[in-house]
């Protein structure tokens, strides 16, 4: 949503996307243009799973998320990264996995010199449509040295 893409190649080993959520990507529009640039990209791995998903996380959760945490399990993969409050409440309590969220990201790209304001990125996130509570915003800033 704010065109840096490029973030997740700089901070992690593998950026790997179960296919269910690359169409979820797909189909969020074509006037965006962070998804003009995720087309772009090569180094991202699309992924089909190689087992089912879980039972619990297909009648719990949406298709994309349920392939996260499979995907992430499968690849024995930490950190996930996963935004929506209930997908990241069983990602850790049931699954064990390591869950960040894109604030962390973004303050995490800010303390390694790959973006100056965590809070313009986030505002842009939220003027495009993203959902981001007011306390994980609060917290990012803080963690940012942005309050």
């Amino acid at each position: 949503m704010i065109d840096r893409i490029d973030i997740l190649r700089h901070l992690f080993e593998l950026v790997a996307v179960p296919e269910a959520v690359h169409k979820e990507i797909l189909e969020g529009g074509t006037t965006n243009a962070g998804l003009a640039s995720y087309r772009k990209v090569k180094w991202i791995k699309i992924m089909t799973l190689s087992n089912p998903v879980d039972p619990l996380l297909r009648t719990s959760l949406d298709a994309g998320e349920a392939a996260v945490i499979g995907l992430a399990r499968e690849l024995n993969a930490n950190p996930v990264l996963i935004d929506e409050r209930k997908a990241r409440k069983i990602a850790r309590t049931i699954y064990g996995l390591h869950v960040i969220g894109s604030a962390r990201v973004l303050v995490e790209a800010k303390r390694r010199g790959l973006l100056d304001n965590v809070g313009a990125a986030l505002q842009a996130m939220r003027d495009g449509g993203y959902r981001l509570g007011d306390s994980i915003v609060d917290v990012a800033l803080k963690q940012a040295g942005e309050t």
